[in-house]
């Protein structure tokens, strides 16, 4: 029987096991558990111990209870020492190896999600030679609820912490700080552009890659009216004292009561909430955030990053295509006008629009104009800056979701086609070909800065079309063109 594998570490020794070709490590603690006087604080180095620590299990995960059936198996893992990395590494890399490193950070729309996912295991990256690190982090209010007398954006500084660990110890896995790309999907790909804009970030990562990025970016004071609602529903004084004094149940329980009434008045303007989103995610703190990503994009911040963008085709349409039969009657034009679009560009927008159908055009709008327009948004405020664009256009064969949906494209990037729960979003044979199309633009990109299409530029606005047909991928001009008027 192969012997576990051990890594010593700087704060100790951890013991992993194999997994194929793979070394496994879960749940290595980057940071103290919060709790007590930690529980709003930003995070704190773990103590070093003595004698091999336990890195055979997920660890424990932010999220709490169980969330029901989401597009990906994300499930909630007991305990308090919440802020752990997983690590997945060839097993025979050593000190000397100097492999490129994948950070992934999950999504979850800043409220839930968990690294505890075996679509997030990296053995495929192991395999080709990258090494995967999956990062936890505090999400909901303990991680971004804005408390008078604590640190902003604990979520954020999370993945910060996160890094730095990747920095100080990636190498004892084979790993090279040098050459590290952060990534992530939905929250996980707007995390990644507010990193990129965080001058508390800066030198921690080299490449990034923002897969459908759903921009966190809440206004200081939209952040601090939300924290009185908590509080009210708590029972508490909005302060650091008072939010201390109840449990993390407690919170959780008056985070969901706060929402809920933000989420009706939203509804009732939602081109509001499409702009401004929810009141839960990065918060603009002026320090960690100090603005929005996109005007700090614009700025020239992170110009000298790499970047990698882009969106499933149909990020959200099958959540109104359920309600196909009500909507069918909908003038969509009348839809959009109420949603904010104006007569010009509402023309624009149905004449460039491949969608038919009122529930299609609908849910499009929404993915459109949360996810798509960011994707396109953030191209042109790099300007000259190397970025390239892609689209994941393979439509789901299951009849429930019938398009390139809302994280279709997550198990094709870590060619992990046979997890579990795959299947339910994906059909029971995902074509292979694709995985090997996208996970091999993620190595490449991960190892040589270059995942094997041309850049984006102004001039031609120009895109890999991922699973539009059998063959292979294809570059395409102007492949956002649909969402210019949006932009």
């Amino acid at each position: 029987m192969d012997a576990a594998p051990l890594v010593r570490t700087s704060k100790g020794t951890v013991r992993g096991f194999r997994r194929g070709t793979t070394a496994v490590f879960l749940g290595i603690p980057f940071a103290q558990a919060p709790l007590g006087a930690l529980r709003f604080a930003a995070p704190v180095p773990v103590p070093a111990w003595e004698g091999e620590r336990d890195a055979t299990a997920y660890g424990p995960t932010a999220q709490r209870g169980d969330t029901g059936i989401t597009l990906i198996p994300e499930p909630s893992v007991p305990g308090d020492a919440t802020l752990n990395v997983n690590v997945f590494a060839p097993v025979d890399a050593d000190a000397d190896a100097a492999l490129p490193v994948l950070v992934w950070i999950h999504g979850g729309g800043f409220t839930s999600g968990s690294p505890a996912s075996r679509w997030y295991d990296g053995d495929a990256f192991a395999r080709d030679g990258v090494i995967t690190v999956a990062v936890s982090y505090r999400i909901g209010f303990d991680g971004f609820g804005l408390i008078d007398g604590a640190p902003a954006n604990r979520g954020l500084r999370d993945q910060i912490a996160a890094l730095e660990w990747v920095r100080d110890e990636i190498r004892a896995f084979g790993g090279d700080p040098s050459r590290v790309t952060v990534a992530g999907q939905s929250a996980g790909g707007g995390s990644v552009l507010a990193l990129m804009s965080s001058p508390a970030a800066s030198g921690l990562f080299s490449a990034a890659l923002a897969i459908s990025p759903a921009i966190g970016a809440v206004p200081l004071e939209a952040a601090r009216h939300f924290a009185e609602r908590v509080a009210a529903r708590a029972g508490v004084r909005a302060d650091r004292a008072g939010f201390a004094s109840v449990s993390e149940g407690r919170i959780l329980a008056a985070q969901k009561s706060a929402l809920t009434p933000h989420l009706i008045r939203a509804l009732s303007s939602l081109a509001t909430l499409l702009d401004d989103g929810l009141p839960l995610g990065p918060v603009i703190d002026g320090d960690v955030l100090p603005r929005h990503p996109l005007a700090a994009l614009a700025d020239g911040v992170g110009a000298d990053i790499p970047l990698v963008i882009g969106s499933t085709d149909d990020e959200f349409t099958a959540l109104t295509a359920r309600f196909a039969g009500a909507l069918r009657l909908v003038p969509v034009s009348l839809a959009l006008a109420v949603l904010g679009l104006g007569r010009s560009r509402r023309r624009a927008y149905l004449a460039r629009s491949r969608r038919r159908g009122a529930a299609a055009l609908l849910g499009g709008f929404v993915t459109d104009r949360v996810i798509r327009a960011t994707v396109s948004k953030t191209a042109r405020a790099r300007g000259k800056a190397t970025t390239w664009l892609y689209r994941f256009a393979w439509a789901s064969p299951v009849p429930s979701i019938g398009v390139a949906c809302h994280c279709l494209d997550v198990p094709f990037w870590f060619d992990h086609l046979d997890a579990e729960g795959v299947d339910r979003i994906a059909g029971d044979a995902p074509p292979s070909a694709l995985a090997d199309q996208l996970h091999a633009a993620a190595v490449a990109f991960a190892r040589d800065r270059d995942p094997g299409w041309p850049t984006w530029d102004a001039a031609t606005r120009r895109a890999r079309v991922f699973g539009a047909a059998a063959s292979a991928p294809v570059v395409e001009a102007d492949a956002y063109a649909d969402v210019a008027p949006l932009v």
